[in-house]
């Protein structure tokens, strides 16, 4: 095994985290890179911050061109989501479906890995979405899309979080083959995405922060009692609903 495996922190880290959670063109990576998937999972703030930054480019580009707000914010949000190849979205729509549908553990992870969306899950990707348009449309007209940034790192940091506290609800799945990330991954994740938010928004990033750490742990818990822990879906989830609160929280504040 190269000694890099097991290093706590790595330079491919960062474009290691970019191949899990973005559609971005990317340089092929060493298949030792692959070996630190749990390792890396400290980098995923990283991963927000890039997916954020190409969003608010979109954005100068609509404001110059004096687009209404709520069309602009359509555009950062839209710019997410090809960014990523909606996987969180997808994450949350079956995770609607699955937990809210089934009546038993098998039967809801059987629901949330069916390709196909429910009632369930289109609700949930229409509130999500009117709900992140809407705050991003506030901030943009307050001039502060450093929050966009804020929260869009901020939510991947929760993600590992959730990997370390649950177990692998089944045992296949990108989370399953990703592993279980380490608590110094945890805690440097977490902490990069801390030291980031209050560098974009101040001392304001401080309670949207805590609510969106409380939303994650929100969604943990349902997630354990219902599956009995996570699955990539629920990673997805708790990506979405962690930043829409952040922004929710943010924007209340301004």
């Amino acid at each position: 095994m190269n000694k890099n495996d097991t290093a706590p922190f790595s330079l491919w880290d960062i474009p290691l985290a970019l191949v899990l959670l973005t559609r971005l063109p990317l340089p092929r990576l060493p298949e030792d890179a692959f070996a630190r998937q749990s390792r890396a999972a400290w980098a995923y703030p990283f991963a927000g911050l890039v997916v954020a930054a190409l969003a608010c480019g979109v954005a100068w580009i609509a404001i110059w061109a004096h687009l209404p707000t709520f069309g602009t914010a359509s555009l950062i949000v839209a710019t997410l989501i090809i960014t990523t190849g909606a996987m969180h979205e997808d994450g949350l729509a079956d995770t609607a479906d699955g937990l809210w549908g089934g009546y038993t553990s098998e039967r809801r992870l059987e629901i949330m890995k069916d390709s196909h969306i429910g009632t369930y899950g289109v609700l949930a990707l229409l509130l999500s979405q009117l709900l992140r348009i809407t705050t991003i449309a506030a901030l943009v007209g307050s001039g502060l899309l450093t929050g966009v940034l804020a929260a869009c790192l901020f939510s991947r940091a929760a993600m590992p979080a959730l990997m370390r506290a649950l177990p692998n609800a089944r045992q296949s799945g990108l989370s399953h083959s990703v592993g279980v990330p380490p608590f110094s991954a945890v805690f440097a994740g977490l902490g990069l995405a801390a030291v980031l938010s209050l560098l974009l928004l101040g001392w304001s990033a401080i309670v949207p922060m805590l609510f969106a750490l409380l939303a994650a742990a929100i969604v943990g818990r349902i997630a354990k009692r219902k599956i009995g822990g996570q699955t990539g879906d629920i990673l997805g989830a708790t990506q979405q609903v962690t930043e829409i609160v952040f922004l929710l929280v943010l924007v209340a504040s301004i």
